[in-house]
């Protein structure tokens, strides 16, 4: 195995290692690791924390572009891109211009840049290109928000909203909005990184301005206590069909692609923060994976993936972003739609039209 594989696939087991500790049952026992190392490192990451919040707060309001923060206070997936893509979406259709922006992690570039939707997913990150590809919308990125913000307010000024992927914790991006994303899990054994998942303290959910909670129709369990933000919002995120990766633009729906898979080899894999959650969506689709490989989140694609013996290769639409140069025939994707309470477009069009001209 080559040195980069055997990283990964040491990143890999790690991620897990640490999800598993972040979302066990309540009330087990903390463990020597945790009292020596990860509950006085978790104490500094909250001091941090605290202090960029505090700047954040200083920031002067964005007034047009308006910004709309659509982000985590829990480390890994939610299904923040899916949302961001169908807001965006929504906002155009009621005749917004809209840009959007996104961080471009694990990308070979860290200035701020434009990202087309025929970029090179390895230079410019998988979620922009993708972000790109599927709405069709000005999409600027960069380590430092701030100017990738600045980048995309004079390469495009006819934008009065910006919907950023991720960034509540990015201290240097002013921001009109902020939306924290949670799914069915809340906020785990809610402690801080590394001991648990939380980016920045809970008690920082209430100086925001919406929650919005995935696939779960009460306030999680883990978030019991909180205070929350005046406004709480559903969404969902359903599979749509699945698309040939070397030939994108036609979704074939989903009972057509079960009969095709009927009595084949599929090959399943995932590189998001929850890949679990994507085979769990394959089975209710219909469609079994003999095998399943589970990548770290945003892993970079290599032939080696995809396995020889396997009929059918199924992937998520961040991995194909990613696998497009190498796909052959075999290899598909499962697209996916998120779906909005329509309470939320009509809050943010309000809350938006307080502070931008529309």
């Amino acid at each position: 195995m080559r040195v980069p594989a055997m990283l990964e696939t040491g990143r890999q087991a790690f991620e897990r290692r640490l999800l598993r500790r972040w979302f066990a049952p309540a009330g087990q026992p903390r463990d020597w690791l945790d009292r020596l190392a990860l509950e006085p490192l978790s104490r500094l990451v909250e001091s941090v924390a605290t202090r960029r919040r505090n700047r954040i707060s200083r920031l002067a309001p964005q007034q047009r572009p308006a910004v709309v923060v659509v982000g985590n206070l829990v480390a890994g997936g939610a299904g923040k891109t899916p949302l961001v893509i169908e807001i965006a979406r929504a906002l155009t259709e009621r005749v917004w211009p809209v840009g959007i922006l996104a961080r471009g992690h694990r990308a070979a570039l860290s200035e701020a840049r434009l990202v087309a939707p025929g970029d090179d997913p390895r230079r410019q990150g998988d979620e922009p290109v993708l972000l790109a590809r599927e709405t069709g919308l000005p999409v600027a990125c960069g380590v430092d928000r701030g100017q990738a913000l600045a980048l995309l307010r004079h390469r495009h000024p006819e934008i009065t909203v910006v919907i950023s992927d991720d960034g509540l914790q990015h201290g240097r991006l002013p921001r009109t909005l902020e939306l924290a994303v949670f799914d069915e899990r809340g906020a785990g054994n809610r402690r801080l990184l590394p001991a648990g998942p939380l980016r920045e303290p809970l008690a920082h959910l209430a100086g925001m301005d919406a929650v919005l909670i995935r696939d779960h129709a009460a306030w999680p369990a883990s978030l019991a206590g909180v205070t929350p933000a005046s406004s709480v919002f559903h969404f969902s995120i359903r599979p749509v069909g699945f698309v040939a990766v070397h030939e994108p633009g036609k979704v074939m729906p989903i009972e057509t692609f079960r009969v095709r898979a009927a009595g084949r080899t599929v090959h399943a894999l995932a590189g998001i923060a929850q890949p679990h959650r994507f085979f769990d969506t394959l089975r209710e689709c219909g469609v079994h994976a003999q095998t399943t490989q589970a990548l770290s989140d945003h892993a970079p694609a290599r032939v080696g993936l995809l396995p020889a013996g396997a009929d059918l290769i199924i992937m998520t639409a961040k991995d194909a972003v990613k696998f497009a140069g190498l796909a052959d025939a075999r290899c598909w994707y499962l697209a996916v739609r998120a779906s909005c309470e329509p309470a939320l477009i009509d809050w943010l069009e309000e809350s938006l039209r307080g502070s931008s001209s529309h």
